[in-house]
């Protein structure tokens, strides 16, 4: 199939499907600008791969089966956001029971985590933050990055052997801390 072919069956597709799937991705996300920003990247990117896809009956499954993945995704990451945005708002509470030592230690821990995240070699913070800060699975990683799975799984590895490796000292303080704390 010609390229102009391929251009022109997208565009169909894109007249015949937006409003549907916004539809579609309205009922998940209960958002009309989050659900339109789902249902454009997802055209985005099947624009960016009409060339080695095959535009055939299935493609309004695949179509479905994206902005329902899209959307997921944008559930689990504002879900996230939402939990540290709550913690880095002061509602600590939450997230520290316990007396003012607890809540020192644990204000500690986190700057002790910055700084651990801090150092960590380029590439590799990206992959950690992105897995541990915006919940992105490996594969999702992979792709926004350009790498394979392998890599990210390599790379997340290597992140937390040095993160045990900075922070291990400093838990052990803490637990012995909290432990003679309860003994007393």
């Amino acid at each position: 199939m010609e390229k102009r072919d391929k251009s022109e069956l997208f565009l169909q597709l894109f007249h015949t499907c937006y409003e549907k799937l916004h539809r579609y991705a309205y009922t998940l996300l209960r958002n009309s600008e989050e659900a339109n920003d789902v249902v454009q990247t997802v055209f985005a990117r099947l624009w960016e791969k009409r060339d080695t896809l095959v535009f055939e009956e299935d493609i309004k499954g695949y179509l479905y089966r994206s902005v329902y993945n899209g959307c997921m995704n944008n559930i689990r990451k504002e879900g996230a956001r939402d939990r540290y945005m709550s913690y880095k708002t002061g509602d600590r509470d939450h997230f520290m029971q316990g007396g003012a030592e607890q809540q020192m230690l644990a204000r500690e821990l986190e700057t002790r985590i910055l700084q651990a995240t801090g150092a960590l070699p380029a590439q590799c913070r990206i992959i950690f933050l992105k897995s541990r800060e915006e919940g992105k699975k490996y594969a999702e990683i992979a792709a926004e990055l350009g790498i394979s799975v392998k890599t990210v799984e390599a790379q997340m590895s290597k992140a937390l052997k040095l993160m045990r490796e900075k922070l291990a000292d400093y838990l052990l303080t803490i637990v012995l801390i909290l432990h003679i704390h309860h003994l007393l």
